[in-house]
């Protein structure tokens, strides 16, 4: 029972965040996970064609 009580003392201590702030940070982190997405997307595009370069290359040369 005593656990129970220190519980709900330490819950009452923390600071929530409000809704305002919660969908503040939610746009947030949607944003820039998009964005992360978008980058690591462009940097694949790039590999990809560099990679279809060197194999067009590679066909030239060698036949």
């Amino acid at each position: 029972m005593s656990y129970l009580e220190q519980l709900k003392n330490e819950l009452k201590q923390v600071t929530w965040t409000s809704k305002e702030e919660l969908g503040t940070l939610t746009k947030i982190v949607v944003v820039v996970t998009f964005a992360f997405g978008l980058g690591i997307y462009g940097v694949d595009l790039v590999i990809k064609g560099c990679l279809t370069s060197f194999k067009n290359l590679i066909d030239l040369i060698f036949g």
